[in-house]
């Protein structure tokens, strides 16, 4: 379907409506698969935490709701978490600023869809310590079959990426153990950037897995030097290198290909 003379301010909203919707179902998502055990995603339909209370449709709706409500349940006036419409603002403005930064089309819809899934990943390991498989493999299929809309030769260059993204980080989790002697990196960092890999392909995994690096550092160093115990998941990291990898990892690699030749 042809958008061709439709105003670009009215797509942007529209997929920053869409956006919020999908960023409620991401809080239902992030809740129910870092819970201990997993629950599904469909059963029990959205409900208050504390008190079970089932939610009306006039309930649920993205952020509004929460600010009508004035953050607290209608049942039990038990405070309900900012998260909510933390997220679904959140992936509002994602969904929007791709198709603003982009324009409509795969490259937008890919974008937000990717950027959506990292978040949900980030949450996910900050509140669980953990990486869903249903993030991080559901999103590789994702980024299949979105590269397959794009042709035969993103194609290639998702599977490739998605190899050197599972390799790349199974070594680094084999020399890691080795060296220290203890479990280095968990399943789901290596499940998580052979997805990255679909969306970014083996160039953008190399940058995300250094900005992540880059970033981990700069946040580690200075909480060990203070003490602290409590440490930020390196998911998190992986997730914001990523991101960085899609929306300016061509300019990054070109900036880095002159530097290197100017040397």
């Amino acid at each position: 379907m042809s958008l061709e003379g439709v105003p670009p301010g009215f797509v942007v909203a529209v997929a920053a409506v869409v956006g919020a919707v999908l960023g409620s179902f991401l809080n239902v998502c992030i809740l129910r698969w870092g819970a201990e055990p997993k629950e599904s995603v469909v059963r029990p339909p959205s409900h208050c935490p504390r008190c079970g209370r089932g939610l009306a449709w006039y309930e649920n709706v993205p952020i509004v709701s929460w600010l009508v409500l004035r953050g607290r349940c209608r049942g039990c006036r038990e405070p309900i978490s900012v998260q909510y419409p933390l997220i679904e603002a959140a992936v509002a403005i994602v969904w929007g600023g791709m198709f603003w930064w982009f324009g409509p089309g795969l490259t937008a819809l890919a974008g937000a869809i990717f950027c959506t899934i990292l978040l949900g990943i980030a949450m996910t390991d900050v509140r669980a310590y953990i990486i869903p498989d249903e993030f991080s493999l559901g999103g590789l299929v994702l980024g299949m079959l979105l590269a397959i809309a794009h042709g035969w030769d993103s194609f290639v260059v998702a599977a490739v990426g998605a190899l050197v993204g599972f390799g790349l980080l199974y070594l680094v989790a084999v020399a890691g153990t080795w060296f220290f002697k203890q479990e280095a990196m968990g399943g789901g960092d290596i499940k998580m950037m052979a997805m990255v890999g679909t969306f970014v392909g083996w160039k953008g995994v190399l940058l995300a897995v250094f900005l992540g690096a880059l970033l981990g550092s700069l946040i580690f160093v200075p909480l060990t030097l203070v003490g602290s115990k409590r440490l930020v998941p390196f998911g998190v990291f992986l997730a914001l290198g990523a991101a960085a990898a899609y929306l300016v990892g061509p300019e990054i690699l070109e900036w880095y290909g002159r530097f290197v030749t100017a040397g």
